[in-house]
């Protein structure tokens, strides 16, 4: 683990930019073959996102949910946080999950109120049926003043049907099919059992009506300029964003 006066490692990338961008991008292209390098990259890049917001996490509390193989626990543990996971489909954690990884669902964590200074949700959002619940844990587990970091694709991104995309925009179903046909094997994701289609304006209107929480920054995770102004735009923010990402403070009662 790394203590506070060591020094954190991250990217070393600009955020937003375009050699930033590049680099996740060509992570992502070979995330089925390589997913340790990706996802390590993804991570680094997250955290950096969370000090750059909240400063260094070093000897703080971090809460990341539904974070899979433990990636995004891991880095913060790195960079001498109190990490811990939280995840609902054992299958996820893999080989070699964090020690203490905890199986638990997003809407109901074994955590007491406030036991987090930061709670962490990574392209988890996407995948749960009742966005307001989920994000009311969130903020359950957050400490007054805490900082709550949600990402998620949203249905109408190009990336929106995650491994049949971008064919998701011409019928779920349809798209579905021909991932089989292409693959010969069934796709992961269903739509309305373990995807669902969010989107931007939407997630922004129900999380501005919330009393737990405000909004530090609505801005794309991923694009290379300009990220919080494409989220300004309705509309073409529903393709354009890619990834929203939602930085929020928890709000003191």
């Amino acid at each position: 683990m790394t203590g506070a006066g060591h020094p954190r490692p991250g990217t070393g990338l600009k955020d937003p930019s375009i050699r930033r961008s590049l680099a996740l991008f060509r992570a992502f292209l070979h995330e089925q073959d390589d997913p340790d390098t990706c996802y390590s990259l993804l991570a680094r890049d997250a955290a950096d996102q969370v000090e750059a917001y909240d400063g260094p996490v070093a000897g703080r509390t971090v809460v990341d949910v539904g974070g899979g193989s433990g990636h995004f626990t891991r880095e913060f543990r790195r960079r001498g946080a109190h990490a811990y996971l939280f995840e609902p489909d054992v299958a996820e954690l893999g080989g070699r999950p964090p020690e203490g990884a905890v199986i638990a669902d997003g809407y109901l964590l074994p955590l007491a109120d406030g036991a987090a200074d930061i709670t962490f949700s990574s392209n988890v959002l996407e995948h749960v049926a009742d966005p307001q619940t989920f994000l009311s844990e969130l903020a359950r587990v957050t400490r007054p003043g805490g900082l709550i970091y949600v990402s998620f694709t949203n249905w109408l991104s190009p990336w929106g049907g995650h491994e049949w995309a971008p064919w998701h925009y011409f019928g779920a179903e349809r798209a579905r099919a021909r991932y089989r046909r292409r693959t010969g094997r069934p796709a992961k994701h269903t739509l309305g059992e373990n995807l669902f289609p969010h989107h931007i304006g939407t997630t922004l209107r129900q999380v501005r009506d919330r009393d737990d929480v405000r909004i530090v920054s609505a801005r794309s995770r991923y694009w290379p300029f300009l990220a919080e102004t494409v989220v300004k735009a309705p509309g073409i923010r529903e393709v354009a964003t890619w990834n929203l990402l939602l930085i929020l403070r928890r709000c003191h009662p």
